[in-house]
């Protein structure tokens, strides 16, 4: 008897029976938005750290609710009042096989500044004033003036190979060493195959990594920002897992019993802000004439455009569930927020009140201008409805991320709207960069291009930056939240709830506070 046809068949039929999880070695990723570029000190968009924190390393890191862990850093103090020492993991190697040292941390910190694009990678360096090497494991930085919270900050310093990137650390060669792949050599996870704006990140497991073996061989992070598409390649089973699925899909997803779906609040926040230069560009009569008089100085029409924003509205219908009312540019579990702002009233008459008052009673138009492939589909329409009870023509222009962001640094809204999350855990990480007025010598006020300036703001930014005490550190914190409530520079439109959608019987994935989805917290399902 020939055993040998009934001995093939019977390994075939223990190959099938082994869990798919055991016999899939590759990981495929769909998110909403892709990385800018592959320099991880270009932009500080989430979409860019996102992508490269599976490429390289932070000194610190992140845990799921936003906890400080040690990565490159095992251990870490202040020495005096502007002096912290970082101890640095040992025996860490570069994806080319190269010792990770302290010069490696003293070069990724000084080449920020240079290679730094729209939304500036300076604000996680801001308080830096220098590097000093101890030994090839111990650095110490040094900072102007106290600087309490400095290990928040690292959160997001990226390290790079101080050899590899050596010849591509300006603005001008940046893009050629980190796109091509010849300077994108980390000490993270995941090594860099290949990349191009728009299409897929190829990624494959790095074996010398510092913190253990990697379930997927390869890992593929497709970009796809059409919402229904997404969905449609984890339904006929394309990909693995999913970023935002948008809440019109979450039943269906949720009714599959191939999928599984894991939901959680996020530290993002969508707002609008308000441009405050006396000559703004995209304000108009109802004639089509630019005002001559900036509307959104005056503090009775931002008052109004709050009053008449419905939160609850918008949260029910322009998010379809999948938020809850904001108080503040802050989430609850962030130190610094303030439990004591009140919801924000909603008002239609008293805001048409104001409008009269400030000298619009018949309004005015305006462009409302957003990154279209970030925000929510119907956030935008949603919001252009609600002013118009009191008046306001909104014209909603909704751009590629890759348009709005070096627009908007450029200067060219009257308003805007944008998300912003708290990553580092802590308040002034915000309000130092939407708040205090634009100041590059102190390196605060990065993010605010549209010219709000208010002392009373700048002096308890300063002041919380600097306090060594925690409980009178956060008085502060707490204060200036209260003071962006009252003089409303920016309007907190809800908190985030983000949702998740995988195979369920190849992966599971642990929800992270600030949504990155990475492939190190993807599992195999068990």
């Amino acid at each position: 008897m020939n055993l040998k046809p009934m001995l093939r068949a019977a390994l075939l039929m223990s190959a099938f029976a082994l869990p798919y999880s055991a016999m899939a070695a590759d990981l495929v990723i769909a998110t909403k938005s892709g990385p800018a570029s592959m320099d991880p000190h270009f932009t500080a968009t989430s979409a860019n750290a996102e992508a490269t924190k599976q490429v390289f390393d932070t000194l610190l890191k992140s845990g799921n609710n936003l906890q400080i862990e040690p990565s490159l850093a095992t251990e870490w103090k202040p020495i005096d009042d502007t002096t912290w020492e970082f101890k640095l993991r040992e025996g860490v190697k570069f994806h080319d096989g190269s010792d990770f040292t302290a010069e490696d941390v003293k070069f990724s910190i000084e080449r920020i500044p240079n290679v730094t694009g729209p939304n500036p990678t300076t604000i996680y360096v801001r308080r830096v004033a220098g590097v000093e090497i101890v030994d090839p494991h111990t650095i110490r930085i040094k900072t102007k003036g106290p600087a309490p919270t400095l290990p928040n900050d690292l959160i997001r310093l990226f390290i790079v190979s101080h050899t590899a990137a050596a010849d591509y650390s300006t603005k001008e060669t940046s893009a050629e060493g980190f796109n091509s792949g010849k300077a994108t050599i980390g000490t993270g996870p995941y090594k860099f195959v290949s990349w191009a704006p728009t299409q897929d990140l190829v990624l494959e497991k790095f074996d010398g990594y510092w913190g253990g073996a990697q379930p997927w061989d390869h890992v593929t992070r497709k970009e796809i920002p059409n919402d229904a598409a997404r969905v449609a390649q984890l339904k006929a089973g394309q990909v693995d897992l999913i970023s935002k699925i948008p809440a019109t899909d979450l039943a269906s997803v949720e009714q599959d019993s191939a999928l599984k779906v894991e939901k959680a609040p996020s530290v993002f926040i969508p707002y609008l802000e308000f441009d405050f230069r006396e000559n703004s560009p995209q304000v108009w009569d109802n004639a089509g004439k630019k005002l001559e008089k900036n509307p959104f100085a005056d503090a009775r029409v931002r008052e109004a455009f709050d009053l008449a924003l419905d939160r609850e509205t918008i949260v029910e219908f322009a998010l379809e569930g999948m938020g809850e009312v904001a108080t503040q540019l802050v989430t609850p579990n962030i130190f610094g927020y303030n439990d004591q702002i009140p919801a924000p009233t909603f008002d239609v008459d008293k805001a048409r009140q104001l409008m009269a008052d400030a000298g619009y009673p018949e309004g005015f138009k305006v462009t409302l201008a957003y990154a279209n492939d970030r925000m929510p589909t119907e956030l935008g329409p949603t919001i252009a409805q609600m002013l118009a009870a009191i008046d306001v023509t909104v014209d909603v222009q909704g751009v590629p991320a890759t348009v709005f962001n070096p627009a908007k640094t450029r200067g060219e809204y009257s308003l805007y709207m944008a998300s912003w999350a708290t990553l580092t855990g802590e308040a002034n990480y915000t309000l130092s960069s939407l708040m205090h007025s634009n100041d590059p010598d102190k390196g605060l006020g990065a993010f605010n291009v549209r010219g709000y300036a208010n002392p009373k703001m700048d002096q308890l930014i300063e002041a919380a930056a600097a306090e060594m005490d925690e409980a009178k550190r956060k008085s502060l914190l707490e204060e200036a939240n209260l003071l962006v409530a009252t003089d409303r520079p920016d309007l907190p439109l809800a908190i985030n709830v983000s949702a998740w959608g995988m195979k369920a019987d190849k992966v599971s994935y642990e929800p992270r506070a600030d949504e990155d989805t990475v492939a190190m917290d993807v599992h195999p399902a068990k």
